[in-house]
């Protein structure tokens, strides 16, 4: 299930929905050479979907297989499915999470995500990631302020970082956008998760055999 557009999307079983980056078989290359056979490889690169050194990271810094996400605020999807996904990311202990966000679900959705990567420049994204997940309300301006100033967000510098940094936050939102619509992803949570590609949210069991196929494939 997503969050945006595509009802209908997630696929029926772990093995349908898990698809190599790109075009091409399931056995066939491995993340880079999957993503330099993508329609535009200047935004496909490992590097700007792995390592973007502006995108916040969860999990094991060093791990040895990487998840990335991408979600909005306002998807009730992506709020059910981060606990569980978090909880198979700690058991593990060797992934490292990227976190993308995706506002696809309306303004109130943007500034979400803007607030949010507005606060990394104090160091509370994940306070803040947390504390909009943690909800089960649709999100307006005045419940954000709300939460992030019961999370420890510094209220006053996050209006100067939201306005001194907004070409830097809006130049991240763009960067996920073009890479999720390059992925063909066509809404939210929407996964790579080594080199696959899974568009749709799994159970904790389901991840935990996609990154066990993961870490078999990086081995090819």
């Amino acid at each position: 299930m997503t969050g945006f557009r595509n009802k209908g999307l997630l696929v029926p079983t772990r093995r349908a929905a898990l698809t190599l980056i790109g075009v091409g078989a399931l056995a066939a290359g491995g993340i880079t050479s999957a993503w330099a056979a993508a329609a535009d490889d200047e935004v496909l690169t490992e590097t700007k979907v792995l390592r973007d050194p502006d995108t916040p990271v969860a999990g094991n810094p060093e791990g040895n297989i990487t998840i990335v996400e991408w979600s909005d605020y306002n998807c009730p999807y992506c709020r059910k499915l981060e606990p569980e996904l978090r909880q198979v990311v700690q058991d593990d202990g060797k992934v490292r999470l990227v976190m993308k966000d995706w506002p696809v679900l309306g303004p109130v959705s943007v500034t979400a995500a803007r607030i949010a990567l507005a606060a990394k420049f104090q160091d509370k994204y994940h306070q803040a990631h947390d504390a909009m997940m943690g909800v089960s309300s649709r999100l307006t301006e005045p419940r954000i302020n709300e939460l992030l100033a019961a999370a420890g967000v510094d209220m006053d510098r996050l209006k100067r970082d939201l306005a001194d940094h907004a070409r830097d936050i809006d130049a991240i939102l763009k960067r996920n956008n073009e890479q999720a619509e390059a992925f063909g992803f066509r809404g939210t949570p929407s996964f790579i998760v080594g080199k696959y590609r899974v568009p749709g949210a799994l159970s904790m069991t389901e991840f935990e055999q996609v990154i066990a196929d993961a870490r078999k494939a990086k081995m090819n």
